[in-house]
């Protein structure tokens, strides 16, 4: 299988590679967390947004800026805090004098209009301004009074947020949660880890990763993930899991005591589209059901509304997930 765009001819074993280097290079500067860099990665080549969320100091947002260095895009970061406007992000019309003293409006391009768009602490900022990235994300424009603008391909938002502060945030919307492809948990890094972190940081020398692809490698890298064959018998598996995700009738009991609602249609495009690309990364050109397990949490996480009674038991969407996986049939 080939793909081309734009003059880029990509086979699967460029795909491999180039996603290869791209690891590499963010491992030079980023110590461990190889599950995290590999779903980012991943959500990246479907062409999706990822939301990172992890307590502070973790490296979150060094490495989305370790990404921004490692693919030849644009780069742009907002820092999301309370007094942000829509305005701040998407731009705005200014009043423009003219050579000939005639005065007109100009769309100043707000900080959206990148390839790459770190959304830093995304839950600090008001619900009106976290909603300037609703039709950014979803459509891949941006309206202002009454103008659209195409933004620029490719076109990723990776935003992260902090879960044990309360205070002075504003907990995403759920139409907002279910635009980003994959919820991604940050974990504490281990002593071994901590102590590369150690050697890494508090040195003279500071790694920095090389430029390893580009915008049309990307988006070629993305056409070719589309190309690979899916089962008819994991399509349909994958079918039941999005609908048993939902309580009542459903076979996994923990979603029937702990879910008020199940995940949406675009949990199964997550679904398919992330195990797509775990199947190349691996070398198989078509999609197994183990490629579905391994992303079925990043993928489903963040679409599991939990009822009153899940919330107060601290119940975790993944072990509900875990349950789902193993309660729903496969052909």
């Amino acid at each position: 299988m080939e793909a081309t765009i734009e003059n880029t001819v990509l086979s699967v074993a460029d795909f491999r590679e180039t996603a290869a280097a791209i690891e590499a290079e963010v491992g030079k500067v980023i110590v461990g967390q190889t599950d995290v860099v590999r779903h980012v990665l991943i959500g990246i080549l479907s062409a999706g947004h990822v939301l990172l969320e992890g307590v502070p100091g973790l490296g979150k947002t060094m490495l989305i800026r370790t990404l921004g260095q490692a693919l030849h895009l644009h780069f742009s970061r907002i820092q999301f805090t309370p007094d942000l406007m829509p305005a701040d992000i998407t731009g705005t019309e200014i009043m423009e004098e003219m050579g000939d003293g005639r005065r007109e409006f100009r769309f100043q391009h707000g900080p959206v209009f990148a390839n790459l768009i770190l959304a830093d602490e995304i839950n600090r900022a008001t619900p009106k301004t976290q909603s300037a990235l609703l039709e950014a994300m979803q459509e891949h424009t941006v309206t202002v009074a009454n103008h659209t603008y195409t933004l620029p391909e490719p076109f990723f938002v990776l935003a992260t947020q902090n879960p044990i502060e309360q205070e002075g945030t504003y907990p995403l919307p759920e139409a907002q949660l279910d635009r980003f492809l994959f919820k991604i948990n940050v974990p504490f890094p281990s002593a071994d880890e901590l102590t590369e972190i150690l050697a890494r940081t508090t040195g003279k020398e500071t790694a920095v990763a090389q430029t390893t692809a580009d915008g049309p490698r990307l988006i070629a890298m993305q056409q070719l993930a589309r190309q690979v064959p899916i089962p008819s018998h994991v399509s349909q598996t994958i079918s039941r899991l999005i609908v048993a995700s939902h309580p009542g009738g459903s076979p996994a009991s923990l979603v029937n005591q702990y879910v008020r609602y199940g995940s949406s249609p675009r949990g199964a495009q997550a679904l398919v589209l992330g195990a797509k690309i775990t199947a190349l990364l691996a070398g198989r050109y078509n999609v197994s059901f183990d490629d579905v397990t391994a992303v079925a949490p990043a993928a489903l996480r963040h679409r599991l509304l939990l009822n009153f009674e899940g919330q107060a038991e601290g119940v975790k969407p993944d072990d509900i997930i875990a349950n789902l996986m193993e309660s729903v049939p496969r052909d």
